[in-house]
């Protein structure tokens, strides 16, 4: 290897620069990383009558249950509901996740890194 850079390197990007470059994506990634945890992701089922919100830990903030929707003769129903609601809520969260970390990398797949 050439001294002070990498053959085929375009613009002769020596080691130290590629370095101080990987170290920023590595802080701005950490960076966005926390952003998406603080985020909620909100979403509901059964018309609004369930509305479930996580946060991006992948954590149920707060669970809403309309009185309306609880019929004691059809509890399964309204666990279907609480159910489709987190789960909605939780895809939400891993799509910001994504989306974001595809712009972050420029659209490289880093094979589940993050």
């Amino acid at each position: 290897m050439a001294k002070g850079g990498f053959r085929g390197m375009p613009g002769g990007m020596n080691q130290a620069a590629m370095m101080k470059q990987v170290q920023k994506m590595q802080q701005d990634m950490m960076r966005m990383q926390e952003e998406l945890e603080n985020k909620t992701y909100t979403a509901s089922a059964g018309g609004g009558v369930v509305k479930a919100e996580v946060n991006g830990k992948n954590e149920i903030v707060s669970l809403a249950i309309d009185p309306e929707a609880v019929d004691p003769d059809d509890v399964e129903m309204l666990q279907d509901m609480v159910i489709a609601a987190v789960n909605e809520a939780l895809r939400n969260a891993e799509a910001d996740k994504a989306n974001n970390m595809s712009r972050m990398t420029g659209g490289l797949n880093l094979g589940g890194l993050f």
